[in-house]
């Protein structure tokens, strides 16, 4: 899809709200999930054996890269993604941002790469949002994604980490990922990350999404919204959707595949999962095999982007299951609340939610 237009020109590049915060004149209900130029990103720099200072705003566009940089070689980089929220009246908050920051350290001693403070990388999040909070979606109309990438950008001829590092941050605005309830499909022999602990499945590594395009585009040209994938060492249990985790729901109880090794920890799945409980359904972290899937009464995804999505069916070699969906199901009534809570609708009980203006 292509971006929504933009005025830049200095006469119409903004408009005021009442409380007189200029706003991108942008059309917010045409937005999707893809890229708008905002007016700033954040870069922090380091050498190899040092530790991150203090880095700059400067002007959204290109950066330059050696080609034998350690990204462009060998992949060596980890990303995140988080939100910044529009509440009711008007003020800006972000999303757990500290639970994004453990995990990329995680992620950044998985691939030899120094990383930021939990501090730092709180501080530069903020900073970023509050020079680009012209591109916060009016309330209820969207988020301002937020992109924090650790890049290997010393050249690097030897399969070695890089000699310099660079964390970057830049933001867009978005609203859903997917459109409506999502049809996934199971393939035999197609995995996202190899079985036991010692891959990269469970961060954020840079090299783990590409390979997922020629699967996805070919279940995309078969109708179907997205690919649920199986454990590599068995192929019996399911493990996560291309970009989100899973939940299956079936009475009372809410089994998720437990986030170990080769299944990414999300955020959002954490704070589902207690958000459920606070709301009396039992939660079970577990394998979960395809037979269970099959028979479940609902099945919905998790994550950053898709906050949460319900599904509609899946299927699986010759079998296609449909689940419950709509406004009475469990997975609307924690949608309802995370959106609550993140909005401001919902009082936030557990400290999730940081204001930054």
């Amino acid at each position: 899809m292509d971006p929504p237009p933009i005025h830049t020109s200095s006469d119409s590049a903004a408009t005021s709200s009442a409380d007189g915060e200029r706003h991108a004149e942008i059309k917010w209900d045409e937005i999707g999930f893809g890229i708008v130029s905002t007016d700033f990103m954040y870069v922090m720099k380091c050498s190899k054996g040092e530790e991150f200072r203090d880095g700059s705003l400067i002007p959204y566009g290109n950066i330059e890269l050696p080609p034998s940089a350690g990204i462009l070689n060998y992949g060596q980089g980890v990303f995140e993604g988080l939100k910044a929220y529009r509440t009711k009246d008007g003020s800006i908050v972000l999303f757990r941002p500290e639970e994004n920051a453990r995990r990329i350290k995680i992620g950044a001693e998985r691939m030899c790469m120094p990383s930021p403070s939990v501090q730092q990388f709180v501080h530069a999040i903020k900073k970023t949002v509050i020079a680009n909070k012209r591109w916060v979606p009016p309330f209820g109309q969207g988020s301002l994604y937020i992109r924090p990438l650790l890049l290997g950008t010393g050249s690097v001829l030897g399969l070695s980490p890089s000699p310099q590092y660079m964390f970057l941050i830049y933001t867009t605005p978005v609203n859903s990922y997917h459109k409506g309830p999502l049809n996934l499909v199971i393939k035999d022999g197609l995995h996202r990350a190899i079985s036991g602990p010692g891959g990269t499945g469970g961060i954020k590594s840079i090299t783990n999404y590409s390979p997922a395009y020629k699967g996805l585009n070919e279940a995309r040209e078969e109708g179907f919204s997205d690919i649920l994938y199986l454990d590599a060492a068995t192929g019996k249990f399911i493990e996560e959707v291309t970009t989100c985790n899973i939940f299956v729901v079936k009475g009372n109880i809410i089994i998720t595949p437990e986030a170990v090794g080769t299944i990414l920890p999300g955020i959002t799945r954490k704070s589902i999962i207690e958000i459920a409980i606070d709301l009396g359904y039992q939660v079970e972290e577990r394998g979960v095999p395809v037979e269970e899937l099959l028979e479940a009464d609902e099945v919905f995804c998790t994550g950053n982007a898709v906050v949460i999505n319900p599904v509609f069916s899946v299927t699986y070699n010759k079998t296609k299951a449909e689940y419950k969906t709509g406004s009475e199901t469990v997975s609307q009534k924690l949608y309802e609340t995370l959106i609550g809570i993140q909005t401001g609708l919902v009082q936030d009980t557990r400290g999730w939610t940081l204001q930054v203006d």
